[in-house]
């Protein structure tokens, strides 16, 4: 089908609205968003014939990259630093474990050839992080599993990629070295460890020396830096992903000039490629083509829910310190989105016998399990007693910088143990060039004065020099 520029403009403007209206949807049905971005493509699959896969899996990785950096950059060390071992294990053994069930799974009932049954496995082995991030950022789990499941979620995809690379050159060159295989898993995720360090501290160091024209051009620059990131990584034999992860996650643990510019652009930039991400996925399936493996789809969905997942979870975690009811809620929460589909991509471009057959009924997986575990993760967590140790908001900062001075104005959220709390404004120890300019409380501002106190979730504005926001901080939520 030929369409007008005026045309194809047109349904852009629609996905991107349609997208966004869903998310409103899926909040008040409890559901990840993606099912109803996936439902919007493939409705619009009726009236746009869209085939192209090799676009649809480089929009793909385009946005894994985009939301892999918002995700980092807002994951906090402090958080994911006790439980870097757990996830690693999850990220490696947890998505091997998997693969080889599902895969196995797969051969039998789809009557695929080994090869072919773990690069279904592959595929579908590793949790996503799109939906576990927009999962976990509207609920309140325990800080612990959500650390646990947000790490997981961000260092995983390598594996996952890694493994359906391989296992499609094995497929196809049957004479490949396995071994030769394992030594380049080693190198990508080392190489892909390095240069995300490497490349963060570029970035913090640029970011905070460059002086830019405008406040805009920051957050493109990071963007910038997180996309050649991934570039230069895998164009040297790395992790892509992994580094790009590595890196948001260094950029965002550091004092970072711009800070709050930054996650406001990548916020709603993550949110955008999420959207025309998961719609072009929906227009590239035909659902006539899912009614074929619906059966078999429902049945692999079930074992990766309840058996793959759960036997990997608990193996790989069998001499942690983690009780039985955060293990269940850890199996249960393997949510599936956008990696898989897109590696589901890989088979077709490659050419790989069965590989339409793959891609459907990952689709078919993918959608089910986001719909039954997406929409349970809640109710589940309140079942099992794990929702209920965050009922405060953290202390948090952001910045922003006011360009060509030294000072910057931060935002900071006052908690039940806050040193503030209860505390008038005269009577607090801040630094002599410090300033509380405004203060929220109950969603209204109030203008302070020396006799203005300080409540549990106020969120106080502060004006301070780059030299004594560390004592303003200590003074206001503590260290």
């Amino acid at each position: 089908m030929n369409l007008s520029i005026e045309t194809l403009i047109f349904l852009f403007s629609a996905m991107l609205i349609i997208g966004v209206l869903a998310t409103k949807f899926s909040s008040r049905l409890g559901l990840p968003a993606l099912i109803l971005f996936l439902l919007a493509g493939m409705l619009m699959n009726g009236y746009i014939y869209f085939d192209d896969v090799k676009l649809t899996q480089l929009i793909g990785i385009m946005a894994l990259i985009v939301i892999l950096f918002d995700g980092g950059t807002q994951t906090k060390w402090t958080s994911i630093r006790p439980i870097i071992g757990p996830a690693g294990v999850l990220a490696t053994l947890g998505v091997l474990l998997t693969t080889v069930i599902t895969g196995l799974a797969a051969m039998y009932i789809f009557n695929l050839s080994l090869l072919e049954g773990m690069l279904f496995g592959a595929i579908v082995g590793s949790t996503d992080a799109a939906a576990v991030f927009s999962v976990l950022g509207n609920t309140n789990f325990k800080k612990r599993l959500t650390a646990t499941l947000e790490a997981e979620s961000g260092s995983n995809d390598p594996m996952a990629v890694f493994l359906t690379v391989a296992l499609i050159e094995l497929i196809q060159s049957p004479d490949a070295s396995i071994w030769m295989a394992i030594g380049s898993f080693f190198l990508q995720m080392g190489l892909g460890l390095l240069l995300g360090l490497l490349f963060g501290k570029i970035t913090v160091a640029i970011i905070n020396n460059i002086k830019l024209d405008t406040s805009g051009l920051y957050p493109v620059l990071a963007m910038g830096a997180a996309i050649f990131t991934y570039a230069f990584t895998d164009f040297v034999g790395g992790s892509g992903l992994l580094a790009v992860y590595v890196m948001a996650v260094f950029v965002g643990n550091s004092d970072l000039t711009y800070r709050f510019t930054i996650t406001r652009f990548n916020e709603g930039f993550a949110w955008m490629m999420q959207i025309v991400m998961f719609i072009l996925l929906g227009l590239l399936v035909f659902p006539s083509h899912l009614v074929d493996v619906i059966w078999q789809g429902i049945l692999l969905a079930i074992i990766l829910m309840f058996i793959a997942r759960p036997v990997a979870i608990f193996i790989s975690m069998m001499f942690m310190k983690y009780n039985l009811k955060e293990k269940v809620f850890i199996s249960w929460a393997g949510l599936k989105g956008a990696v898989p589909i897109v590696l589901g991509t890989y088979p077709i471009i490659a050419g790989v016998e069965n590989s339409e057959l793959i891609f459907n009924a990952v689709f078919f997986v993918v959608f089910f399990s986001a719909l039954v575990q997406g929409g349970s993760l809640p109710w589940l967590a309140k079942k099992l007693g794990l929702d209920n140790d965050q009922d405060e908001t953290a202390p948090s900062i952001e910045l922003i910088n006011l360009g060509t001075t030294e000072s910057e104005i931060m935002k900071m959220t006052i908690v039940k143990g806050s040193p503030a709390n209860g505390l008038s404004l005269n009577t607090l120890d801040l630094p002599k060039d410090t300033l509380i300019i405004g203060v929220t409380r109950n969603n209204k501002l109030i203008t302070p004065t020396g006799e203005t106190v300080i409540q549990k979730g106020d969120t106080v504005y502060v004006l301070s020099d780059k030299e004594s926001r560390p004592k303003a901080k200590e003074a206001l939520v503590g260290k």
